[in-house]
């Protein structure tokens, strides 16, 4: 064989031999079920809460209590134009962040250059889906070369991660009231099913449910209703037909409520996926359940649900707040861990709680093993040791003739919680301390694009109802509003806290470095010794409200932090909901109002828009940092 011959075939077979490596590279960091099950062992982020188990605990530890002060801002990317929170955690793959922001818009960027590569709009009808707190989006999923979208107005869309061209799209919400059904949550991807639930219980009629889609093509593979239908005809299985029985009136008509919207966690060994369901609807007892009749505990609202992953069978149930009419949901973070308790390893999985309880059951049987109260609580005045139950105090109910002032109002909602295998604890956003008062309407009516909630209005006529204000127990911590609360599960005791964050905004990380990372609803970002509780780092983003969590990766062999946050332009007028006219005298409710009032003095509202000679709001951004940043 001529030399020449030879050299050209030695440089085809090198070229050959270089593509297939690169292949099997590839291949090799593949977001599937090995990967995700294994998420904890890599130096990715690949699912919403980093792994299965939700923990938001990262083994990565270049970056550690010496070296965090020299932490500063590497690159940010403007992520969209704004209308709401940023409320998701960025997604990292084989270096790529991927994000999505309001209006269920989604993006991959070089996270080595900080360069957008594509960029998905679902082209939301601004006005055709009704939210009751804005247009935010949780996250994304990814899974097998694809990203999993979440749209507001119920479609479900997988995309080419390399090219975020669309693979399929389907609508999952029911055709009938479809624009009362939305996603805000995070999907995730267990054994090729895609699961997700849906929001929108403060719209009527509603009926809350998880289902499951098949990755590949989004067919719906199962679906379980958090909330019993109409008893006149068949209930869908065993779980809706006990449901029923802790129901009065005609509560179908409403649709019963227990949204889905933010907790989900999955245990692999078991088999079983865990969701927490919201609140019943509307709220008041007297209205969804009829005057007169007695206080039921309407399952499975306000619940803790494990469900058989391959089958969508309810396996257990633990409810939080029986019977509630205060909207304590338990959509709040769930989170598996391994835990010692009196001696004795126990499998768990953790809550904290709207209602103010730290809730730890065992995830396996759904046994109930405690639950303490992080802030002051009056709805109750403790826990039956035995089963669990709430001791819910008398004076907490209200009706259209008697109102309540309760404890508290939300102590924890959707900031995320870390955990730390280390020390043991968790560390939870929480409003230390706050009330808020109900009484319900005596004019209650379903309006189309109106929140159907029940409660009074301001505009309503007559006297205002004499309110009554049960006494509350649990931790008082004296000045303090939003903190980070360093919590021992085992104990249900407080081993410190810092006097930043809140029940809603931002969230948390934990590190292998001994760190706790914070993004405070303020726009910080905060370090602390994960136990002491020490403050190591307060830097300022630049942003001033509609923070999301923090997340860590390693790409080239150095660490780093990065979040999303910034509001920018508020929607105009008719944006979030279609302006219906309410009937005369009715008095519509714009927002969620305890969620609302949760957020009053966390961070300054951002203005309705700029003034013509003031400086535009700040566009929402992607921050990046890492150690010894040129723009320290």
């Amino acid at each position: 064989m001529h030399f020449s011959q030879l050299k050209w075939l030695l440089m085809q077979l090198a070229a050959v031999i270089l593509i297939t490596g690169t292949v099997a590279g590839w291949q090799a960091r593949r977001v599937d079920q090995s990967a995700l099950k294994n998420a904890d062992r890599g130096t990715e982020w690949l699912t919403y809460g980093h792994t299965y188990s939700e923990q938001r605990y990262s083994t990565l530890k270049q970056i550690d209590i010496t070296n965090v002060g020299r932490l500063g801002l590497l690159w940010s990317f403007e992520v969209g134009e704004g209308g709401g929170n940023q409320e998701a955690t960025p997604l990292f793959a084989n270096g790529v962040l991927y994000g999505i922001t309001n209006w269920s818009i989604t993006f991959a960027v070089d996270a080595r250059t900080g360069k957008e590569i594509w960029r998905y709009d679902p082209q939301v009808v601004r006005g055709g889906v009704r939210l009751c707190c804005g247009v935010i989006s949780r996250g994304i999923a990814l899974y097998e070369g694809k990203v999993i979208v979440p749209v507001l107005d119920g479609r479900l869309v997988a995309l080419d991660a390399a090219t975020g061209k669309v693979l399929w799209s389907v609508v999952t919400v029911p055709k009938e009231n479809s624009e009362n059904y939305s996603f805000t949550m995070a999907p995730r991807v267990y054994k090729g099913k895609i699961l997700i639930g849906t929001a929108g219980a403060e719209f009527a009629p509603f009926r809350g449910y998880l289902a499951a889609f098949d990755v590949n093509n989004g067919k719906e593979l199962w679906r379980f209703y958090t909330v019993p239908g109409d008893p006149s005809k068949p209930f869908e299985n065993k779980a809706m037909k006990a449901a029923a029985k802790t129901w009065s009136g005609e509560w179908w008509k409403y649709g019963g409520g227990g949204s889905i919207w933010d907790g989900l966690a999955y245990d692999p060994d078991a088999d079983l996926v865990y969701v927490g369901t919201g609140n019943g609807l509307p709220w008041p007892q007297e209205i969804r359940q009829g005057k007169g009749s007695p206080r039921l505990d309407n399952l499975y609202i306000d619940s803790i649900l494990a469900i058989d992953i391959d089958k969508g069978q309810l396996k257990w149930h633990y409810q939080c707040t029986p019977g509630d009419e205060w909207d304590y949901d338990a959509i709040q973070h769930l989170m598996l861990a391994d835990i010692p308790i009196n001696g004795r390893n126990r499998k768990v999985i953790m809550q904290v709680n709207k209602n103010g309880y730290f809730y730890v059951l065992d995830r396996i049987t759904g046994e109930f093993i405690s639950a303490e109260p992080v802030a002051p609580v009056s709805w109750a005045s403790g826990m039956d040791p035995k089963t669990g139950r709430p001791k819910i105090n008398p004076d907490a109910y209200y009706s259209s003739e008697k109102g309540v002032t309760v404890s508290p109002l939300q102590a924890h909602n959707t900031s995320q919680m870390a955990f730390n295998p280390a020390t043991g604890l968790v560390y939870v956003p929480i409003a230390a301390a706050s009330t808020f008062s109900f009484t319900a309407t005596d004019n209650f009516q379903i309006v189309p694009g109106v929140q159907s909630l029940g409660l009074r209005g301001p505009g309503e006529r007559g006297p205002a109802p004499p309110m009554s204000v049960p006494q509350a127990y649990g931790p008082v911590r004296p000045g303090q509003r939003g903190i980070l609360s360093a919590w021992d599960p085992a104990t249900q005791k407080e081993r410190w806290f810092a006097p930043a964050g809140g029940n809603s905004g931002g969230g948390a990380l934990s590190t292998a470095g001994n760190l706790v990372f914070q993004v405070a609803p303020t726009g910080r970002l905060m370090a602390y010794t994960a136990d002491k509780g020490e403050k190591l780092l307060d830097i300022a983003s630049g942003q001033i409200g509609g923070m999301g969590p923090p997340m860590t990766y390693v790409l080239d062999g150095k660490q780093y932090i990065a979040f999303m946050g910034g509001i920018g332009a508020p929607p105009g007028p008719g944006a979030v909901a279609p302006p219906f006219a309410p009937p005369q005298g009715f008095a519509p409710v714009t927002g969620e109002p305890t969620a609302a009032a949760a957020q009053r003095g966390q961070a300054p509202p951002l203005p309705r828009g700029a003034p013509p000679q003031g400086p535009a709001p700040v566009r929402p951004r992607l921050y990046v940092y890492t150690l010894d940043s040129p723009q320290r």
